[in-house]
């Protein structure tokens, strides 16, 4: 628990290489070996106002098993695939490929032993991310359970890389925006009433304690509740992170409109299959759509929510 992030750099020899290149070259064995099953998608910008930019993926074939509506399924992660295998990290995590990757090198930061993606994240959790995020830079995220988005039980944190010159995700300008007291949001958004936003500091020198410092504010922010006094947060939710913000969102469902939605919702990355309703989405636009699956405190803005969720 005393080691740092950047004693542990010292003594690896990953230090040399990041994690994205590892997933990469990973990716190209996977490939080989037919562990990796890439979707095939057809890519759409949407741009709804001046910080509503979106990227909307259509499945170029049918829905992957994993996003199928069944019954149980076997744990991917316990034990994982090992041909999909990152690295290990630390004692308690270990970064593996995700088996269907719209992006290659999307990789999955998972807990050794069982761990629920419905219980808080614990300070080990932070270590493990700080561990990854000190030598890779990307978007994070994070979806709480199925009313979240979340595909499987077993505690999974997501990242996507990113070069250091390219945006993090489209909606970045939005969430840069909505961290400055004079953003222009509209404050009457159900997606604003429902996300807490909070600039971090990435040169703090306890990475992983920081990281949790900011979880927990946000969580009492929107009254998730405590992970020191409540057993399990009090609502579903997504958490975005980049080197410059972290930011949650407080759920209501997982599906709207014949669309999943989950943490890459938020940062601008939809996904539409067979059963999504594109005139819904072309008529009402994409914030519309986010709109129905948060939770807003206020009457106003609940009301609000439920309204679009009736259209």
């Amino acid at each position: 628990g005393t080691t740092t992030v950047q004693s542990w750099l010292a003594s690896s020899a990953m230090a040399t290489e990041t994690y994205e290149q590892l997933a990469l070259k990973r990716s190209e064995l996977a490939l080989r070996q037919q562990a990796l099953v890439p979707l095939n998608t057809n890519v759409q910008s949407l741009c709804f106002g001046e910080d509503q930019h979106f990227e909307l993926r259509t499945l170029a074939s049918g829905l992957p098993k994993h996003l199928r509506q069944s019954g149980p399924k076997p744990n991917p992660f316990l034990p994982w695939d090992q041909r999909l295998e990152v690295s290990a990290v630390g004692k308690s995590h270990a970064l593996i490929l995700n088996k269907y990757p719209v992006q290659l090198g999307h990789m999955l930061l998972v807990t050794r032993s069982w761990a629920a993606q419905t219980d808080w994240l614990q300070p080990e959790d932070w270590v493990a991310i700080s561990l990854v995020d000190a030598i890779t830079t990307g978007l994070w995220f994070f979806n709480s359970g199925p009313d979240a988005g979340a595909s499987q039980p077993h505690r999974h944190v997501q990242l996507l890389p990113r070069k250091a010159n390219e945006p993090v995700c489209p909606r970045a300008n939005w969430f840069q925006n909505a961290i400055s007291a004079e953003c222009n949001q509209n404050p009457t958004s159900a997606v604003m009433q429902a996300t807490r936003i909070i600039q971090r500091d990435p040169h703090h020198p306890r990475q992983s304690e920081h990281l949790w410092s900011l979880y927990q504010s946000l969580s009492q922010q929107l009254e998730l509740g405590e992970p020191s006094s409540d057993s399990k947060p009090k609502a579903p939710y997504n958490l975005l992170l980049t080197s410059n913000w972290m930011a949650i969102v407080r759920r209501r469902c997982d599906e709207t409109h014949g669309f999943s939605v989950n943490a890459l919702g938020f940062a601008g990355y939809l996904l539409s299959t067979d059963r999504s309703d594109l005139n819904w989405l072309q008529r009402n636009g994409p914030e519309a759509l986010l709109n129905t699956v948060v939770e807003p405190f206020s009457e106003n803005t609940v009301a609000q929510n439920r309204e679009y969720v009736d259209r």
